[in-house]
């Protein structure tokens, strides 16, 4: 593997102990204490009469384990690279480059951006999240589960197809069939069945049409999305059965802790006298915006791009992110309800769940 790779992924790591640090006292009176000195029985490797320790390796081995998912490298090339770094730090120190203004001012950063994250772990340990804790944030989210319909639908392209197919189910014409030799959605070979969904996977016109139908009804109008013009058969409803709180609760406490961190910085910034004073630029006028008239707008909002979305099961994508709790109880229990669902044509796109990075650094 060209060696080349290792240092690229080494410029944002925690900086390592691979100096052989032989004191044991503070200087200078500086109370920070001072690294152990490294012994030949711990080291990897000596630069200079410098010892690379055990523990730089293991560090390092670690690090790049995180940051390359996984995959990981010969112990002879992270020992080089270690190796490497030093000689970079022993050729700094003889140029004096330590003693810079430009050095100085980053290790400064580099020292405080260190003691936040000390700060955040130093809080989350002190505060840790009970099950209990945990338990009662389920139980204030899961009530709030929602219901879920099964249907199936007819889609063509024009309303006067749509009318004649309504007509031939009014004279008791087989809404199964009929699908399968007329709908142009992939779902027509499976007689239009589009499974279990709740309404916020469906564009709104289909929704609202199919929740206010009664259980083995079907539309007596067609109804018109970007998709075409559907017949609606609403077959059932039936409320989602939340997930089990064991497993979701580990997916819970990332939500509690980063609430919990933003009540510690409420907490500190009340206590704290700031003061920003960087001088705010002069404000802007306003631009009026003109008058449209509600003929325009229409016409504006009906020119904008249509939603990509499956066509045949009218799904819209999900576009919200799961960082609250609530999005998580939900998400799992859609996924359990699918387990014993009837399958459905195609799935809603799942949502992802993002963590703030120190947290969610400190919190694995």
């Amino acid at each position: 593997m060209n060696k080349t790779l290792i240092p690229l992924i080494l410029v944002s790591s925690t900086l390592l102990v691979a100096c052989n640090q032989d004191k044991t006292t503070t200087s200078g009176g500086n109370s920070n204490p001072v690294v152990a000195a490294v012994s030949k029985e711990d080291a990897v490797a000596v630069v200079n009469g410098v010892y690379i320790s055990k523990t730089a390796l293991a560090t390092l081995e670690s690090e790049v384990a995180q940051r390359s998912r996984g995959q990981t490298f010969p112990k002879e090339q992270l020992i080089e690279e270690l190796v490497q770094r030093e000689l970079l730090v022993q050729d700094a120190i003889q140029k004096k480059l330590d003693q810079t203004a430009e050095y100085t001012e980053r290790l400064e950063t580099i020292k405080k951006s260190l003691l936040s994250q000390v700060a955040i772990q130093n809080h989350l340990k002190s505060n840790t999240i009970t099950d209990a804790e945990l338990e009662a944030e389920y139980n204030k989210n899961a009530t709030e589960a929602g219901t879920e319909y099964k249907a199936r639908h007819i889609l063509v392209k024009t309303e006067e197809e749509a009318k004649q197919i309504i007509v031939e189910l009014d004279k008791d014409g087989d809404f199964v069939e009929l699908a399968k030799s007329k709908s142009t959605g992939p779902s027509g070979p499976q007689g239009g069945d589009l499974g279990w969904f709740t309404a916020a996977q469906m564009v709104a016109p289909f929704s609202e049409a199919a929740i206010a139908l009664e259980d083995g009804k079907y539309t007596k109008a067609p109804v018109q999305t970007q998709f075409g013009w559907h017949i609606i058969l609403k077959e059932g409803s039936r409320a989602q059965t939340p997930p089990p709180f064991e497993s979701v609760k580990e997916q819970i406490r990332p939500a509690l802790q980063r609430q919990k961190m933003q009540e510690f910085l409420d907490g500190l910034r009340k206590q704290a006298k700031v003061e920003v004073l960087l001088a705010k630029p002069a404000e802007q006028k306003k631009a009026v915006a003109p008058e449209v008239a509600p003929a325009e707008i229409t016409k504006t909002n009906e020119e904008k791009p249509k939603q990509t979305v499956s066509a045949e099961d009218v799904k819209s994508e999900a576009s919200e992110t799961t960082k609250q709790v609530k999005e998580v109880v939900a998400d799992e229990t859609k996924k359990a309800v699918e387990k014993t669902a009837d399958k459905v044509a195609e799935k809603a796109a799942e949502t992802s769940d993002t963590t703030t990075k120190a947290v969610e650094a400190l919190t694995k």
